[in-house]
């Protein structure tokens, strides 16, 4: 019967994938009614035991991302998505799945300063200037204020997770 929490799994990973890339949303609708599958599957397949490891695992996710979505760095359907994984696969999956997801959020992040328009000119302006002092590369206030849908990070997260089968490198 794990293959009824996999497919859970799955179901909401692609459809928060794809709202959150077209619409920068991840919807309740998605979110909760696998939240309460998650946590009537559990005492089904597993008993107490079970609802334990749901229980702890939505707590976790959403213990992991509730400062930053304070701090106002991460949406609160980012926030739910993270805390829903917990629920549907436990604690040690969605702690290895926000491993992963901080690093590919990293990768995300660097890759888009990178490819902006200016960044190469920018960085040869720093280097050539850098027998004045140290000239650091600052970026503009645009390149601050520009975000990205973290749930893809989250997603990618729980996939590497799902196929390396929980391992941290």
């Amino acid at each position: 019967m794990e293959i009824l929490i996999d497919l859970l799994l799955f179901a909401v990973l692609v459809i928060s994938f794809l709202t959150d890339l077209k619409q920068r949303k991840i919807y309740n609708k998605v979110l909760f009614p696998a939240l309460i599958l998650a946590l009537l599957l559990h005492p089904i397949f597993s008993g107490f035991d079970g609802i334990k490891s749901s229980i702890l695992g939505l707590l976790l996710g959403f213990g992991i991302l509730l400062i930053p979505y304070l701090m106002g760095g991460m949406g609160a359907g980012d926030v739910k998505l993270l805390a829903v994984i917990g629920a549907i696969k436990g604690p040690a999956f969605v702690f290895a799945t926000a491993v992963y997801m901080a690093l590919l959020g990293g990768l995300i992040g660097i890759a888009l300063i990178v490819l902006r328009k200016d960044f190469f000119k920018r960085l040869y302006y720093a280097f050539s200037n850098m027998r004045y002092g140290m000239q650091l590369l600052k970026p503009d206030k645009e390149t601050m204020q520009r975000t990205f849908p973290y749930g893809v990070a989250i997603v990618g997260g729980a996939c590497l997770t799902f196929f390396l089968e929980g391992v941290v490198i």
